[in-house]
């Protein structure tokens, strides 16, 4: 603490005696040589896994992740404990706190970020982090954070059994944070290896893992957390009663959709990439969250639907035993049209398209002898319905469209409407 009054705001000409001394120059070309190899460290990393998501420890660019600022971190330690062995260097008490809160600050906010995406209160976060931190940098190199504490070790009360104070509570939440964030970053790290290589089955089984584990850690980091402050966790009896009775009444729908969420996850009935159709709203699963299920249309619309519901109401999964589906088209010629013709040109006509399957083959029949013409109907098999079936079946009707005019066989047009004109009442 003697270096650190040395440096106290309310002594200027101490400030400037530090900086012009040649000992405080040699410690600025040790940290300038420390940013450089702290840089060329990091450029290397980077360089050697171009291609690995290593979003924490890199981030978006080089100076953006966690690895730049610890390895300046860690040589700024280690250039003070090489300088300082005859005498200390006052210099260092303001480069190693810009040093440790420059690296808690880009833990924080890229731990925020793999663990909440893009989310507006990210940055909100990131600011709050960063003002905080370097606040408490300020605060430490003038000299006034102790004072400060100590000031606020002296504001108590007591709570219960317990007494408390300011201070306490400041560490406390501050420990808090830092335990969050550390549960957070081990299962964001878990979450990318389970999801990294999972294809097809395995990825709604990983999921449920990760969820699982992320919950657990989240739960285990909040009782650390409680403990750090000093809270009774058996005084937690009477508040985890409350939320079980809160639970029972205005948040059972919330709860159910957490359960049936973790039952989807675990039995497999729906899986992340299966095209379903639920409340007559058809598309592919992108992602089973623990409350919601998000259901993307061929258009492009997103459907989120809770998870009770799939498991409630019913569903159609069409990607579940077989991805086989079946679509049909039907068409009316005249009369006088040869039927054998027809048959065969309706299933030349979709066995020409790349997407229906050979097998089992395409079948024509005549369907029916309507008011109009003979109503054929032709059906055929798909394994690919996420591609969509309009444009197939579009596709497939042009074709019979053209055969049916190159052999010359009419589709009849409807008659016109007839209306009858009534005399306007007496």
């Amino acid at each position: 603490m003697a270096s650190m009054k040395s440096l106290h705001i309310t002594d200027p000409l101490a400030w400037l005696d530090t900086l012009v001394r040649a000992d405080s120059l040699h410690v600025l070309l040790a940290f300038v040589v420390c940013v450089g190899l702290s840089w060329g460290a990091a450029w290397l990393v980077r360089r050697a896994f171009a291609g690995a998501e290593l979003s924490i420890l890199l981030g978006k660019r080089l100076v953006d992740g966690v690895l730049f600022p610890t390895l300046l971190l860690g040589l700024t330690f280690a250039s003070r404990a090489l300088l300082t062995t005859d005498h200390p260097m006052a210099l260092y008490d303001i480069l190693l706190p810009v040093c440790i809160s420059l690296a808690l600050i880009r833990l924080g906010v890229k731990v925020m970020q793999v663990a909440f995406g893009e989310a507006h209160f990210v940055r909100v976060l990131e600011r709050t982090i960063s003002w905080m931190a370097w606040l408490a940098v300020v605060l430490w190199v003038t000299g006034v954070l102790p004072l400060l504490l100590e000031e606020l070790d002296q504001i108590r009360w007591k709570v219960g059994g317990s007494v408390l104070s300011m201070r306490t509570l400041i560490e406390g939440a501050l420990t808090a944070g830092a335990v969050m964030i550390v549960m957070l970053w081990v299962s964001a790290a878990l979450e990318s290896r389970l999801l990294r290589s999972a294809t097809g089955s395995d990825l709604s089984l990983r999921k449920v893992i990760s969820n699982t584990v992320r919950t657990a850690l989240m739960f285990v980091g909040l009782m650390l957390a409680l403990s750090t402050v000093g809270i009774d966790l058996t005084a937690l009896s009477v508040l985890g009663g409350a939320v079980g009775v809160g639970i029972g009444f205005g948040l059972q729908k919330l709860a159910a959709n957490y359960v049936s969420g973790f039952v989807i996850l675990a039995e497999r009935s729906m899986r992340i990439g299966d095209m379903v159709r639920v409340d007559g709203f058809e598309g592919r699963i992108t992602d089973i969250k623990a409350r919601y299920t998000v259901i993307r249309a061929l258009s492009g619309r997103e459907s989120i639907v809770p998870n009770e519901m799939l498991i409630t109401q019913r569903v159609e999964n069409l990607s579940l035993a077989d991805p086989m589906v079946s679509q049909s088209t039907q068409v009316t010629v005249a009369y006088n049209s040869p039927v054998d013709l027809v048959v065969d040109l309706l299933q030349d006509a979709c066995k020409a398209q790349a997407r229906v399957l050979p097998e089992p083959a395409p079948t024509a029949c005549l369907v029916t002898f309507g008011v109009y013409g003979l109503e054929f109907s032709v059906s055929y098999w798909i394994a690919d319905p996420e591609n969509g079936p309009l444009k197939l079946k579009s596709d497939i009707n042009r074709a019979i469209l053209q055969a049916l005019h190159a052999h010359g066989i009419d589709i009849p047009p409807p008659p016109p409407a007839v209306h009858a004109l009534l005399p306007p009442a007496a």
